[in-house]
């Protein structure tokens, strides 16, 4: 296991290296620049700020320093439209609220997700399985941005029990709407990759073996077609981690909860691309890193895969 684990670690350090420099190369070859505008800046004023920001420096040696600031210092560079104000500043104040909603919007996900998914597979060809299924296509059906203002209408406009909108420090009348619409089409993902596996999982010979042996099907359930249907599961649960910890454009939009999302956007829109650099990077190394900790997982679940 130990000797996995180093390999797996060996790929995911040079993947990191290679979206940092990649991630600088396509930014800076992007037309125009942090400081254009509708209205050009005099010479001088130009050459001033981009002697500020090191951007007078030949290309090569910026690409040097930006990479060796983000391996060895964890430092992104100062934002060109924030004023006074770093990229880890910006990060800093975003991602908490992400990482707050994006983390409760991933337990509700998977505890649904795959409490659906079990019950439908365990009742195939029923009732309830008619309706898991007929739950995770209208879930699935209804992106976040869709999701979004039918929650605002419905739970703000018309019964006034949430606020459609803030965020009030992360109390959790602010949390329910955002999480809502964050999780139910991760959900339904869910939802049907797990009915599909443990359909299979079910009609396996060792379960068949051990319904003959008498064992109780929630024991069988249990110990036996849990952890096997969890397979496909856990290889989706690694991006959709990501995506929803990183947090949505839409939901930060919408909801104004003050998260990276809306940092994103607002630097596009300003060519601040230190700040979209910065976001980029945290994003694509989260990706690696939880796609390090689901190929562990996976391995451990199934000893196969070490070999």
């Amino acid at each position: 296991m130990l000797s996995y684990v180093l390999r797996r670690i060996a790929v995911a350090i040079p993947t990191i290296l290679l979206l940092i420099v990649i991630s600088f190369v396509l930014m800076f070859a992007a037309p125009g620049g942090p400081f254009n505008g509708e209205r050009a800046l005099p010479a001088q004023v130009m050459q001033n700020l981009e002697a500020r920001y090191g951007l007078d420096q030949p290309y090569w040696k910026q690409m040097a320093d930006y990479v060796w600031n983000v391996v060895v210092h964890f430092d992104f560079g100062p934002s060109f439209q924030y004023r006074d104000r770093t990229v880890n500043d910006v990060i800093a104040q975003g991602f908490p609220v992400t990482l707050t909603y994006g983390f409760w919007s991933f337990v509700v996900a998977v505890i649904a997700g795959v409490s659906l998914g079990v019950t439908a597979a365990i009742r195939h060809n029923s009732a309830v399985d008619y309706t898991a299924v007929g739950i995770s296509i209208g879930a699935q059906v209804l992106p976040n941005f869709v999701m979004a203002p039918i929650l605002v209408l419905i739970f703000t406009l018309w019964l006034g029990w949430l606020p459609g909108g803030g965020w009030q420090g992360g109390q959790w009348n602010y949390l329910v709407l955002p999480v809502i619409a964050l999780s139910t089409s991760y959900m339904a993902s869910i939802s049907r990759i797990t009915r599909s596996s443990m359909l299979e999982v079910l009609n396996a010979g060792f379960i068949r073996t051990a319904k003959a042996k008498g064992l109780p099907m929630r024991r069988i359930i249990l110990r036996h077609a849990l952890k096997p249907a969890m397979l496909p599961v856990l290889s989706y649960l690694g991006p959709a981690f990501v995506g929803m910890i990183t947090g949505s454009v839409i939901i930060d939009v919408y909801f104004s909860t003050g998260g990276i999302g809306q940092f994103f956007v607002n630097s596009a829109f300003n060519r601040d691309y230190s700040v979209i650099m910065g976001i980029t990077i945290l994003v694509g190394v989260l990706t690696v890193t939880f796609n390090l900790v689901v190929d562990l997982l996976y391995a451990w679940i199934d000893p196969k895969i070490r070999y």
